[in-house]
């Protein structure tokens, strides 16, 4: 399978960028011209076209003849990143192909996720404050999964909950809205949020859904007794 993965040279993309190659998948990175060098121990095993990822020349140059797209989504800034990205994306992805998504929990397909307090408050506080700075805007997130939301293409939105560094514990299990018991424990190694991007591209069962993810070793994933798939 030929991918694009959108972002790689960030944590969560150099974790996707291995588990593709792992499976054997030709690989185009697409990362910031300043960041090229973070990916330069793959070596000549992936192809990298630098540029920023909302720039739609960069993004139609590096999706052609992709199976599938990893975009993880970043509200930088406040000049619609996020959006710009997820746009170029829908419009250049060869048709048929399948696009996954990162996001965080705070995005809701469907307004029937329950959050916690702490959630709640985090998003309200940290969003105000990252706008206010112009580091970041959370609505051009939001606006960037509505996006997703509404188009026809093979999509997956994949949400993250807190991550943490470590060992890969397995494939994480999902729910569809936050709030389910089997999320409560919130935490997710970040070389499994990237596994599960990655599976997600050969799992049609995800079409069309956002899962929402958490760790298969977590407390509340065990109690659930959801099985690790490793």
């Amino acid at each position: 399978m030929k991918i694009c993965i959108v972002g790689a040279s960030g944590k969560l993309g150099q974790y996707m960028v291995q588990h593709a190659l792992d499976r054997g998948d030709e690989v185009v990175g697409v990362c910031r011209a300043q960041s090229v060098e973070k990916l330069q121990r793959f070596g000549d095993r992936i192809a990298v076209v630098p540029g920023d990822t909302n720039d739609r020349d960069v993004i139609r140059r590096a999706v052609a003849g992709c199976d599938g797209v990893l975009t993880v989504l970043v509200p930088w800034g406040v000049r619609q990143y996020a959006t710009g990205t997820a746009q170029a994306v829908l419009d250049f992805a060869p048709p048929g192909a399948r696009l996954i998504f990162s996001c965080g929990w705070h995005i809701t397909r469907d307004g029937q996720d329950v959050y916690p307090l702490s959630l709640r408050v985090f998003v309200a506080v940290f969003g105000w404050l990252a706008r206010l700075a112009r580091f970041a805007d959370l609505s051009d997130q939001v606006e960037a999964c509505r996006r997703v939301f509404a188009s026809d293409t093979r999509w997956t939105v994949v949400r993250g909950s807190d991550l943490q560094e470590g060992d890969s514990q397995g494939l994480p299990v999902w729910s569809r809205h936050v709030g389910d018991p089997v999320l409560a424990s919130n935490i997710t190694r970040r070389i499994d949020f990237a596994l599960f991007m990655v599976e997600a591209l050969r799992n049609d069962e995800l079409l069309h859904e956002a899962p929402a993810i958490v760790s298969c070793q977590s407390p509340s994933a065990l109690a659930a007794r959801q099985p690790c798939d490793t």
